[in-house]
């Protein structure tokens, strides 16, 4: 159970999701929602688009699809429906979205600190390298999304409904101060338990300042400053509390995975599957692949997004690298990748099914779509695998190509 699966989500998985929690709180994901519509809601399927950048803002942060979901989905799935797009593919693109949240840095759901433990490669590298591909596949949603957008004649929101960017900065520029001071705390070298610290102490001090001052532009009197005192250890209060309830499933699941990678470890069932592994696919690499992603299927069927990744790359993770060639970082992207689609692939889709919940749409539909948006999860990997460029650099024009 104390294996390296639970020393990292003690750790740095922890302060991360308590910093996601702070900024939830105080209004950061309102922020990026709003930010996500004044940028795209002028385009045809605005909603939609918005709902894939919201996601990716929340997603980063938050950590968790399902969660996203709820978040995002509640505002942006009812405008999705009254533009024109079935309560269906409305669920199912916010889950899509949403299931790219993973996979977005600084946080990736716990994922960047547990390929960092696993493979001795520094979390700020883990971060500058996952950041191309989360940007690849949102930009895949996007596309499918605006050709959706295009095929069904869906209209572009009315200017009156719209949020101004001025407005929206005006009211929330402050959140971006504390995600900037982060990244740039983590460039500087200082392990990412400083960072996650500092990172919640900016967004207590820049939240409190922006409170203040309101405060002090109004009539300030000695009981409306009490009052606000009290507000604030309130939020606090609360942030603390969302944040131990959203750290409990990760660590949960790293501790029952760390049973699973203990008991593969002492009977060399690592090694068998390795060899199976080779012997089904014959050496062909594609195969590999295939098999590897029907793998996290059914993992995901039975196990969270993160404990699916552990036990998958503890069973096929030395066949890739050592039968296949495929260099390690590559290698646990990969299957970090493919372990998300236990969140958009039917029969057990769990995003999907929340994003159903939110459109009021059948489950098993709503999958579907969100499988069908969802597609660059599969396309990506391919992508790392057979043009390594991608993660382990090369000259920008054919990293771009």
């Amino acid at each position: 159970i104390f294996g390296i699966p639970l020393g990292v989500a003690a750790t740095f998985v922890f302060i991360f999701v308590l910093f996601g929690a702070f900024l939830e709180v105080t209004g950061a994901g309102q922020f990026f929602i709003e930010f996500s519509y004044a940028l795209t809601g002028r385009q045809r399927g605005g909603p939609a688009k918005a709902a894939v950048l919201a996601s990716a803002g929340m997603g980063s942060i938050s950590g968790s699809a399902i969660a996203n979901v709820v978040t995002t989905g509640a505002f942006t799935i009812p405008l999705m429906k009254r533009l024109g797009y079935r309560p269906a593919q409305a669920g199912g693109i916010e889950a899509a979205a949403s299931t790219g949240g993973q996979i977005m840095p600084p946080l990736m759901g716990a994922g960047a600190f547990l390929i960092s433990e696993f493979t001795q490669v520094s979390y700020v590298h883990i971060v500058m390298i996952s950041l191309f591909p989360a940007l690849l596949y949102f930009g895949t949603v996007f596309l499918l999304v605006h050709i959706t957008a295009v095929k069904q004649g869906v209209e572009r929101l009315p200017d009156e409904a719209l949020p101004g960017i001025r407005e929206v900065l005006s009211k929330g520029w402050h959140f971006l101060l504390p995600i900037v001071l982060l990244v740039w705390l983590l460039v500087a070298g200082f392990s990412p338990m400083r960072v996650g610290f500092y990172a919640i102490i900016a967004v207590c001090v820049v939240a409190g300042a922006r409170a203040l001052l309101r405060f002090l532009v109004q009539e300030p009197t000695f009981a409306g400053f009490r009052e606000l005192c009290r507000q604030g250890l309130g939020l606090t209060v609360k942030a603390l509390e969302l944040g131990a309830r959203n750290a409990v499933a990760v660590s949960l699941a790293c501790a029952v995975a760390g049973i699973i990678v203990g008991v593969v470890g002492l009977t060399g069932l690592g090694l068998k599957f390795s060899s199976l592994m080779l012997a089904f696919s014959g050496g062909n690499l594609v195969l590999a692949l295939v098999l590897v992603a029907i793998a996290s299927l059914v993992l995901g069927m039975g196990l969270p997004v993160t404990a699916a990744y552990i036990v998958l790359i503890i069973l096929v993770g030395p066949a890739l690298t050592t039968d296949f060639g495929i260099p390690l970082l590559v290698a646990h992207l990969v299957v970090f990748w493919y372990s998300q689609d236990s969140n958009v692939t039917p029969p057990v889709a769990l995003a999907g099914f929340a994003g159903a919940a939110v459109a009021g749409s059948k489950p098993l539909e709503t999958s579907m779509q969100a499988w069908k948006f969802a597609k660059g999860l599969y396309l990506v990997p391919l992508f790392m695998v057979f043009n390594n460029a991608i993660i382990l650099g090369g000259p920008a024009p054919l990293v771009l190509w």
